[in-house]
């Protein structure tokens, strides 16, 4: 009997008991609460169908969903040094970007491709949340640097989609120092008269919203998208009132008159392709670098 019951009914009792589900089978919208099926959300670009409520979207996503029959080659971004100012505050820096590392596939908060929009051809920078809270670091700044440079030597725009935290606190003086170095790239393309637009997804705060992500010839924003230098709890701390209702959401930003336009996921490869179209006027793309 030890047999049968050492060996055999634990056997018997794993399969019988086994999860017929994953743990990853549902989403829960973080809007309305509502439960979709995770295949379903993602199909939908990870916007609920209930709601509206426009999720946040790993760079690979993204990507396939913005250009063109999702092809787009993207580019080796430089190296930077890891930890130079050997950090650690509760862990190591290089434990963290081991972490993130290990958890989103990526070396950093950055990613850039090129590929069609609508038919027309761009450099494209987007913004990992999922990496350190998509923090400006070095290798982000470079990245930024590296797809302006792209976009100049291909006399093509540059469409950057914005999501962060802000600086990066472990590089210090290293991270707020890219805030200035994105911003003399992004005017060597407005000197050659290539279009840079900006997308700003939720959120989008910090040293970003200070920098490169408030210098777009185009500003458009994702419905809900907090767009703000400091939360909101902050100010209302800082000044003793409260703030009005929708106070830095993307909407609330088109009605005062810091972002263009609020357009829908759905709608963003095709509404990107018809500016990008009006921007670049049909010319001879190359010879824009000229």
């Amino acid at each position: 009997m030890s047999w049968l019951t050492n060996y055999v009914k634990p056997k018997l009792q794993k399969v019988l008991n086994a999860r017929e589900t994953p743990d990853n089978l549902w989403h829960k919208c973080k809007n309305c609460g509502q439960m979709i099926f995770q295949k379903e959300f993602i199909a939908n670009q990870y916007v609920c169908a209930h709601c509206e409520h426009h999720d946040r979207v790993p760079p690979k996503d993204r990507f396939d969903a913005l250009f063109d029959n999702a092809n787009y080659t993207l580019l080796d971004l430089p190296k930077v040094k890891i930890d130079p100012l050997k950090f650690k505050d509760t862990k190591k820096y290089t434990d963290r970007l081991k972490a993130a590392r290990a958890s989103t596939g990526d070396e950093d908060a950055i990613k850039v491709g090129v590929g069609k929009i609508g038919g027309q051809e761009a450099v494209v920078g987007i913004q990992n949340f999922f990496f350190m809270g998509g923090s400006m670091g070095m290798a982000l700044g470079e990245g930024i640097i590296a797809g302006a440079k792209e976009a100049l030597r291909l006399g093509l725009p540059f469409v950057m989609h914005t999501a962060s935290g802000g600086a990066r606190m472990q590089e210090g003086i290293l991270s707020l120092m890219q805030m200035p170095r994105t911003t003399v790239a992004l005017q060597m393309l407005r000197d050659a008269g290539l279009p840079y637009i900006v997308v700003l997804t939720d959120p989008t705060t910090g040293g970003v919203s200070a920098s490169y992500a408030m210098l777009g010839d185009i500003q458009i924003a994702e419905p809900g998208a907090m767009i703000a230098f400091s939360g909101p709890r902050v100010i209302e701390q800082t000044i003793r009132e409260k703030l009005p209702d929708g106070f830095q959401r993307a909407e609330y930003l088109r009605e005062h008159g810091m972002v263009d336009m609020v357009v829908h996921r759905h709608n963003m490869r095709e509404e990107l392709g018809k500016v990008l179209s009006l921007l670049m006027g049909g010319r001879n793309v190359k010879a824009a670098a000229e």
